[in-house]
């Protein structure tokens, strides 16, 4: 299982590659958000055991704020099924807004159950429950960039997020 300070270094490298422009924090964090629920609903696990947090303007980890701000990021240590994660959220989700994510995410039931209790304005750090985002994996309906379709379309997927992608 990859680390998400790795996750998030391939991220950066990914995006860069894929749109010509370093990323900004704030769509780093939902990219890694959205790469988890994706690793859930194609694996049926986690593609990193580090939880994220239910901050005012949607996941985060604070790990990961840490090492972007101090430049100390790398894309290493990630395996072929991983990176594959990794780049479909680039590609699925790359080209939207900072803000449009930070919406995007403020929708999921894993973000709006880790701010139960919270004023709105509260910045919050409860945990986001990883089950809570297994739930939310089962709305989605990934998309493989690499081959131009959905994982439904393979016949070998079985639909039970158990997807083999090498």
């Amino acid at each position: 299982m990859a680390r998400i300070c790795d996750v998030a270094g391939y991220a950066c490298e990914a995006y860069r590659a894929t749109h010509g422009q370093d990323i900004d924090e704030m769509k780093l964090q939902k990219l890694l958000y959205f790469a988890q629920r994706e690793s859930y609903a194609l694996l049926g696990k986690e593609l990193f055991e580090e939880d994220m947090e239910g901050w005012v303007h949607g996941p985060v980890s604070p790990q990961v704020r840490k090492r972007f701000h101090d430049g100390t990021l790398q894309g290493k240590n990630l395996d072929i099924a991983s990176r594959r994660i990794v780049n479909n959220v680039v590609m699925e989700y790359g080209n939207l807004s900072s803000l449009s994510l930070r919406e995007m995410s403020h929708r999921e039931e894993s973000w709006r159950n880790s701010r139960k209790g919270m004023a709105a304005d509260a910045p919050g750090n409860n945990a986001i429950a990883k089950e809570d985002i297994r739930k939310d994996a089962m709305k989605v309906r990934p998309f493989d960039y690499a081959y131009g379709m959905y994982y439904d379309e393979f016949d070998d997927y079985d639909g039970g997020g158990d997807c083999s992608i090498q």
